[in-house]
Formats: C-alpha cells, structure tokens, sequence
C-alpha cells in the first residue's frame, strides 16, 4: 500500500485546491488494502495514520471486507401477525388494543414488539404532564389497574423570565399550556406499567433487540425487520462469538420508534412519504430529577417559563414539575428549538444557567439531583406530517410527529395513534382473505381515522403557533399571535403559516456570530456534561462499532469545524464529539466517544453538513433512565 499512498500524499502536497479528491483516492486505497485503517486529514491538508472513524456496515458493507468471508450470515426467521418496532406509549397501546379486539372477538392474533432497550421505559424519557384522554379510551378502569399516575396538577404557572426577574403571565382558561384534569408523571414507569398491561393480554415484548433493518418482499411491500447483529468489533470485524439477528416477518409492520428513527428516515425515502409536506422540525429537550428540601415542595404543582437565559430569537422554554411520589421529587426540564442560529449555543449549558435564575434557584437550594438525560421532540405539528401508511407497514407515535407543540404534550395522541392504527389493522389482519394488492398488507384506513380523529382537530388548531415565532419579534411576535389568533378564534384562522426549513440548514457560520461566555458549574445547581452523563446510565459495549456513523469521515473538519467551528460538540447533551489535536500536532480529528450516547438522535438533525447517520447499537446499550 506504501506505493500508490506515497504518490497520493505527493499529488495533493502539490495540488493542495484539489484535496478532496486526494481524500477519495485516499478512501479507495485504503479499501483495497487495509480495511481497518483510514486516513484522516487536518485542516492543511496534513495527514496521519489513525483508526477509522467510521467502521460501521452500513457505510463499509461486509461483502467488500475480506475479513467476513467465510463467516456464516444466515438468520433465523419468525412469523406473527403484527411486528411492532418500539416499546413506547404508541407501540404499547397498538400492541394493547390489537389483543384487546382479539379477545372480544375470540380470534388468535400473535402480537411481536421488539425494544432496543434493556427493559420497557429504560430509555423514555418526557417532562411529564399527561393528558390522560387516551388513556381513558384504552383502560377506563386505569385507576383499578394500577396506572402510576399518583400527582394531579393542582396549580399552573407561567412565566416569562429577564435575567433577575419573574413576569407572571395569566394562564386563560382554553390556552394550550392549561393543565387542569391532567397528571404529572414519571412517563418510563407509566410505560413500564402499559408494558405489564400488554403482557398480561399475550403481547409477546422482546426488550434489549433493537430493529436494524427494514425486511422487504419482491414487490416492495414491507415484509418486516431484523434485529441487530451481535459480536462485532470496533473496527468492523467480526469477534468469534458473532451472532447474526433475527428476522421477524408479518403482514403489517408498526414503526413507532420515537422522534428521528433510523428505520422511518429508510422508509420515507423507500416510499416518498414526504412529498406533500413541509420537512419536520425539531427541539431538544434537557431534564433532571432533583429530591429537593420539603418545605419547598408544593405536589401537583407546573411551572412553566420562556425568556431568559435565550434571547427572543431562539425558540424554548422550560418546565418544573412537583412530583408526589412519596419523596420531595421535583422534574425540571429546558427544551431548545433545533432551528436556533449561533453555533457556539449549547443547549445543556443554557439548561445549566437557567437554574440559577432567582426564580428557580429558591427551589433547587439543598435539593440533591439524582438523574439527567435527554431526547429530541418533534415540533414540526399538523405542518410536517407525512404520509403514514404504505405497503406493509404504518408510523406511530411520535415517528411521524403527532407532538401538540404548545401543551409540550405527545403522549396521548402518540398512544391514540397507536390505537387507531390496531382498529384499522385487526379486520386486515384476521380476514381469511385480506383484500391486498401486495404482499404486505397496505391498509390505508389508518390514516382516514386519524383524519376524522381528534388528534387532527387538536393539531391542526395549534399548527400556526409555533411557526409564528419566526417574526422580528421572535418569542414576542410569537406569544402575541397565540394570544389574538388561537385564544380569540381558537385555531380557525384561514391560513397556515409555514416553518423556517431543515434545522441543519439553519446555522450561520461562526464568522458571523458571537461566541457565548457560560459561567463554570458551581457543582451545587448547575454541573458539568460528564457527571450530568453519569446520572443517565448510559452503557454501550465498547468494542462495538461506533454506531454514530459518518456518511464522509473528512467531513467533519473540512466543513464543520472549518466553517461552523465543530458545534455537534456543543449541541450533542452527552459528550460524544470532540474536536481534538491530531498526534502530528498539526491540525485537528473529531474524536466520537459513541459509549457517552443518550440516544437523543440531535447529532443527525442538527448536523450542519447531514453527514451524521445514526444507527442502532448492540440491543440493550443506551441510558438506564429510572423513570424519567
């Protein structure tokens, strides 16, 4: 190999202009010759030997890699009726109410749902207030059956925040942040309990398998999905206890993989599932549980802020929840709009500042924090929503994005979704002859249901309150349109306002924004990444490929260190990206430290170059949340 990377080396010394074709050479030698090394280029077009960034099959298939031939690839396949991927409120409910219409109708239905987590609710995570309307069609009797919603909200209170000051804002009666009939809740254990509930009606739940792979029959349909492989090196090589997934084929598939699922992403370019509407937008939301002093604990209690620390122009917000779950648990949250402007904005670190707020900080003094995480949101709404049935197969939950933005609420219409989909599937599925014209059932009713449901009603009230922000007002021009549009004429404008495009595209480059100065972690209210990470749980076997992949390992430097100033190391909540010096000293690496990953998928969104792809580890790797 000496030879012809000599000879590349010398080409782009001379032709500096022309690097990025000496980086493709570069690629192409490399693959040729030695699978599990790559060559990695500094800003000045320096280079050292160091071990590829990226080792992942799906961006070096294993039929190019000498080191696989030989290795036996078959995998056991198993059928069911109904595959669900995820283990979240609109997987459970849809795998509930599947076995529910079974049972009163006394037909045998096998119900499979797969979770990439080591146990059902590890890896939830919301505020949580829940509106328990869903709930209430899926178990009336939920009271009886033990559903763990022990905190009625009690008390409402919004704010709107200046650096040292509290503005009260009235929470009118008919405004989406009004929470009275709702619960605050801590969402893994209340899915935890729709898991237990599922199981006692026959759901077969496998936990710790995480779908790899979208399964498809000649004609295209959906067949079903394979679990991950396990047994795989960090290079990409495969260890002696290797040991291939498994397929699981059905007549419809469910995806409700969460917010950004890699397998959905698949799926809507297989089917074009995006044609006809605007692209999803997103937020990130931040959260911990602190046991706080009794005195100040006040059960049933929301809080609700926006204004400082961001400015009026970067959407978000914040939450603080009283808890009354036998201790003084307060949940606190800080949720930042994906679409923000300035590279150096770290969201975990505005999280960290809001807290000393005079407003905040009264509560948090003494308390203990005892967990922290984070996730994605969809806040694209009525907008963004794609097409959600296709051959073999329907998206739930919050995979297409059935979020109401202003009530920060997903859970009820995630799981309403779930159930609609299992009242459209169950006369598919159990008719001797189901009516289809491919081989995976396509069962477009589901999403006629959801027209005439009231998950459309309620989205499609609210559809122009989170566009509205983007105004020379910003927050302002935003709180303004809500009060006059939707609290006057309750959503029925005659027009919909349209969202801002693709959050990655949103960035400016750091040349022409300022840098932000964050105070140090005091270590009593706020704290730095690596210890907020430690409180996730978050494990991933280590000699696995990292399954943050990079489509283009030269990327990261080239572009979004160079123009952007590396901000997946700002807006990444768990640490994994890192620019740090290559061994040279000449020039820098991104350094991925794929174990730290939550799971949250902001990397693949934000990423200002889309050369991030996020795929399934090992089954059971990511957070242990404890009911967060």
């Amino acid at each position: 190999m000496a030879l012809p990377y000599l000879l590349i080396t010398l080409h782009c010394y001379i032709s500096p202009y022309k690097s990025h074709r000496c980086i493709r050479a570069l690629k192409t030698v490399q693959a040729e010759h030695a699978p599990s090394q790559h060559y990695t280029w500094g800003r000045n077009c320096s280079s050292a030997v160091m071990p590829r960034i990226t080792s992942h099959y799906t961006i070096f298939p294993r039929d190019k890699d000498p080191r696989w031939e030989g290795v036996e690839m078959e995998r056991f396949a198993d059928e069911a009726d109904v595959v669900i991927v995820g283990g979240g409120p609109a997987g459970l409910s849809a795998a509930i109410r599947l076995k529910q219409l079974a049972k009163e109708q006394e037909k045998e239905l096998r119900v499979c749902l797969v979770e990439k987590a080591s146990q059902i609710g590890a890896h939830t995570l919301s505020g949580a207030c829940l509106e328990p309307s869903a709930l209430n069609e899926l178990f009336p009797d939920w009271k009886e059956r033990g559903a763990p919603l022990n905190t009625p909200v009690t008390e409402d209170l919004f704010s709107i925040l200046t650096e040292k000051y509290r503005i009260p804002v009235p929470m009118l009666p008919g405004l989406p942040m009004n929470n009275h009939g709702n619960y605050i809740v801590r969402l893994g254990h209340f899915v935890h309990w729709l898991g237990e509930q599922a199981e006692e009606l026959g759901v077969e739940i496998y936990p710790g398998y995480a779908a790899a792979e979208v399964l498809f029959h000649e004609d295209g349909s959906v067949k079903g999905i394979a679990t991950n492989d396990v047994g795989i090196a960090k290079d990409g090589s495969p260890k002696d206890v290797f040991e291939r997934g498994m397929e699981l084929h059905a007549k419809v598939t469910l995806f409700g993989e969460g917010c950004h699922g890699h397998l959905a992403k698949q799926l809507y370019r297989q089917f074009n599932l995006r044609e006809n509407c605007e692209p999803q937008t997103y937020a990130i939301g931040l959260k911990e549980l602190w046991v706080i002093d009794e005195k100040k604990w006040r059960p049933g209690r929301v809080e609700h802020s926006v204004g400082w620390p961001l400015n009026r122009n970067t959407y978000g917000g914040s939450f603080l929840y009283h808890l009354n779950e036998g201790e003084p648990l307060v949940a606190l949250g800080f949720v930042v709009g994906l679409d923000y402007t300035n590279p150096y904005l770290s969201p975990f670190r505005e999280f960290q500042r809001w807290k000393h707020h005079p407003f905040v900080a009264k509560t948090l003094e003494g308390g203990d924090r005892i967990a922290y995480g984070a996730r994605a949101l969809n806040e694209g709404g009525y907008q963004c929503l794609p097409k959600v049935t296709f051959p073999g197969g329907m998206l739930i939950g919050c995979s297409p994005g059935f979020m109401n933005v202003p009530k920060i609420k997903g859970t009820h219409t995630a799981m309403k979704s779930g159930m609609l989909a299992a009242e459209a599937i169950f006369p598919k599925v159990t008719a001797e002859d189901p009516a289809s014209e491919t081989a995976g059932l396509h069962i477009p009713e589901y999403e006629d249901n959801l027209k005439k449901s009231w998950i459309w009603k309620e989205l499609y009230a609210v559809r122009n309150i989170r566009p509205s922000f983007h105004n020379y007002f910003g927050l302002y021009g935003g709180m303004i349109y809500t009060g006059v549009f939707y609290w006057i004429l309750r959503g029925k404008e005659p027009w919909t306002l349209k969202h801002a495009g693709l959050d990655s595209a949103q960035l400016k480059p750091a040349k022409e924004c300022t840098p932000i100065e964050y105070p140090k972690p005091d270590g009593k209210l706020s704290f730095d990444l690596l210890s907020s990470v430690a409180l996730s749980g978050t494990n991933h076997e280590g000699d696995q490929p990292p399954h943050l992949t990079l489509k283009d390992d030269s990327i990261p430097v080239a572009n979004n260190l160079a123009i952007y100033d590396g901000p997946e190391q700002r807006f990444c909540p768990a640490g994994v990206y890192e620019y740090v010096p290559l061994e040279t000293g000449e020039g820098m690496r991104l350094q991925i430290n794929a174990q730290n990953c939550v799971h949250c998928k902001t990397c693949d969104i934000k990423d200002p170059s889309q050369n991030i792809n996020w795929v399934v580890p090992e089954g059971s790797g990511g957070p242990a949340y404890n009911g967060l």
